[in-house]
């Protein structure tokens, strides 16, 4: 008995001890907002336009409750738009008919971003490059490129895709991408895991690009032709996107396993079934080493301990292999489910533990939640331990240097009026230098060996207090301006408020 008090206490001090750990400064917590199937959002197709804003105002809304700063919301999900666009017709995800734009018109890709950054959150445009449609039964919008190229689109199962050994098929969707980045504030642009598409019991019907396109490849080395497609695409994906704007970012988020150590000894120590380099001819590796891509976000939707996909290792063998990019993790917080007969996504504290587990990984920094209306449900207790503990204070992007390094000026005029400040920038005509957010940092006067703490990442030259603490007191406030790419000034010296 007494052991097991002593055990007890060990535990709960261990526990406290780790609640009290600040989150890191630099993190980012991203959450997908998937519109396929109409997954996340619109809940429905054919929603009024006034319900389809609540939906995403409520979304975004949950997300800087939680914690979050950055957003993926689908804007193509298979071939199609949601915007208006010259290329590809409206999504039916978003009206119900393929083809037909929202009534009254809006544009929901410039109001998701609008909304976004109103908040502070970076937005990433996501696309799935070579899906053409869920159902080959079902009709696509009569202005759809297939029906003028139909030699671009395959039938795989019961799904349409693009060809991706076609330069035409490859050049197209590029092209999409490139009209997105050059019309929209977009912070990132994003893929999932769909390339070439997950394998089915016949091989992909693409017999007729090889022998057009081939470049020489062998039929014994299709596979290695396929992921040369692949290649070319994200390469020339990554230049269009850097040469219309430099600061917008470019990532993937692949299958979480590269390949098996059992064919390749650069393989992470699983078993998975199906494999990102070898299922879906996507060599993350590559683009990585390349610097095509600025960073992964592996969706690792399996538990610690998972006998044969353990989180951990491969948490740590993408960090092993990350050649200088950004790292984040994708956890699956759908698999929580407290009937759950995998005692582990029954339990309160996986998703926590993950966290936790990524956080002690120097290389990764941060994670994305799949997906965002998954939070509406019993999470068990989730939420409350990101908003009181693990994400309890605003945290900074991570910059990437090999972008741009140079941070903004220091805000100037810093002054305070009651509970309000405000200041003003120095006027710079450098795209990449002009700061977008502010950094509020906060600390009790006469406190000196206490650090000064991230109090809110605001937009906008002004800011109000609504209060520190149940009791008047002293607080030192200081700010720091970031740019695109979350390069931070230096901070301004500190003016003393009273809350």
């Amino acid at each position: 008995m007494y052991r097991f008090c002593i055990f007890i206490l060990i535990s709960l001090f261990s526990v406290a001890v780790r609640s009290q750990i600040p989150p890191p400064k630099y993190e980012f917590r991203g959450v997908w907002v998937a519109t396929v199937n109409n997954i996340d959002w619109p809940s429905k197709p054919g929603l009024p336009v006034k319900a389809q804003k609540e939906e995403a105002v409520n979304i975004l809304n949950m997300c800087t409750t939680n914690g979050m700063n950055a957003v993926i919301l689908q804007v193509r999900p298979a071939s199609d738009a949601f915007y208006p666009s010259n290329l590809e017709p409206w999504s039916k995800y978003l009206s119900g008919y393929p083809g037909k734009g929202p009534e009254p018109f809006y544009d929901p890709l410039q109001f998701w971003i609008d909304e976004c950054h109103k908040r502070g959150l970076e937005f990433y445009a996501w696309f799935n490059p070579f899906r053409v449609a869920q159902n080959y039964k079902e009709p696509l919008a009569g202005n759809h490129v297939a029906f003028s190229h139909p030699d671009w689109v395959l039938k795989y199962g019961d799904r349409l895709y693009f060809d991706p050994g076609l330069p035409e098929t490859r050049n197209f969707v590029t092209k999409v991408i490139a009209d997105v980045v050059t019309r929209y504030d977009v912070d990132g642009v994003l893929f999932d895991d769909y390339f070439y598409p997950y394998p089915l019991q016949d091989d992909f019907p693409d017999t007729a690009s090889f022998r057009m396109y081939n470049r020489a490849w062998p039929e014994k080395y299709k596979a290695d032709w396929r992921r040369e497609n692949t290649d070319i695409f994200i390469r020339q994906v990554s230049q269009a996107i850097k040469k219309t704007k430099p600061w917008v970012t470019f990532g993937i988020s692949p299958f979480g396993v590269w390949r098996n150590d059992d064919v390749d000894s650069d393989g992470s120590d699983t078993q998975a079934g199906v494999t990102s380099y070898d299922n879906l001819y996507a060599n993350i590796i590559r683009w990585e080493k390349k610097g095509w891509i600025d960073f992964i976000i592996p969706q690792l939707y399996w538990r610690i301990g998972h006998p044969t996909v353990d989180f951990t290792t491969l948490a740590k063998w993408w960090d092993e292999h990350r050649y200088g990019r950004s790292l984040y993790i994708g956890l699956g917080i759908y698999k929580i489910d407290p009937k759950s007969a995998t005692r582990e996504w029954a339990s309160p504290d996986e998703i926590p533990g993950q966290i936790r587990t990524i956080r002690s990984i120097p290389g990764i920094e941060g994670s994305a939640f799949y997906s965002s209306n998954h939070f509406t449900r019993n999470l068990l207790g989730l939420q409350d331990s990101l908003q009181t503990n693990l994400y309890s204070q605003p945290a900074v992007i991570p910059p990437m240097t090999w972008i741009d390094s140079i941070p903004p000026a220091t805000p100037e005029r810093f002054k305070k009026r009651g509970k309000k400040i405000k200041w003003t920038t120095p006027v710079n005509q450098k795209e990449m230098d002009k700061p977008t957010r502010f950094v509020i940092y906060v600390r009790p006067e006469n406190e000196k060996t206490v650090p000064f703490r991230i109090y809110s990442i605001c937009v906008g030259n002004r800011f109000k207090f609504t209060g520190l603490n149940h009791r008047k007191k002293k607080y030192e406030v200081r700010i720091s301006a970031l740019d695109r790419l979350n390069n931070e000034s230096k901070a301004t010296g500190p003016v003393i408020i009273r809350m």
